[in-house]
Order: C-alpha cells, then structure tokens, then sequence
C-alpha cells in the first residue's frame, strides 16, 4: 500500500500505515478523531501533518472496511 500521503512499510510501525515521512499511523489519527478531536487539533499537535494527510488517513480506512471482511462487533450480555 503506497498513496503520496500514506505508506506502510514492514521496518516502520510494525508494517501498518503510517503518514509518509512519519511514525503517525491511520490508526492513531482514527483514535484521535474517534475521541473528539478535529483535524486541525491533530494537526496542531503534530506540524509534520497536514489537513490532507489527515482526510487521506480516513479515506483509507473507508476503503479498507470496504474488504469482503465480517468484523464482529461485541454485543452487551443481556
């Protein structure tokens, strides 16, 4: 996997997509976004990101659940 913005590399992160140039993973900006911050706060955090690298990690995880994959989602006991 290889865009401008996104690379995954088997000597970086353990092989999973990072932000080119970075140790930033899709899965660290997920989390970030997922816990309520904006892009321009990850942004702010980290000067090496744009706001584009930021959109293109989503974009990849759009298309990665896009996979004829089932991800069981826990269910509360009743």
């Amino acid at each position: 996997m290889s865009t401008p913005l996104l690379e995954s590399k088997p000597n970086v992160m353990m092989g999973k997509p990072v932000i080119t140039g970075t140790r930033l993973t899709v899965e660290l900006i997920l989390e970030k976004l997922a816990a309520g911050e904006t892009p321009e706060q990850i942004v702010e955090a980290h000067p090496r990101l744009t706001r584009e690298a930021v959109l293109a990690a989503v974009a990849f995880a759009g298309q990665a659940l896009r996979a004829d994959v089932i991800y069981p989602l826990a269910s509360e006991a009743a």
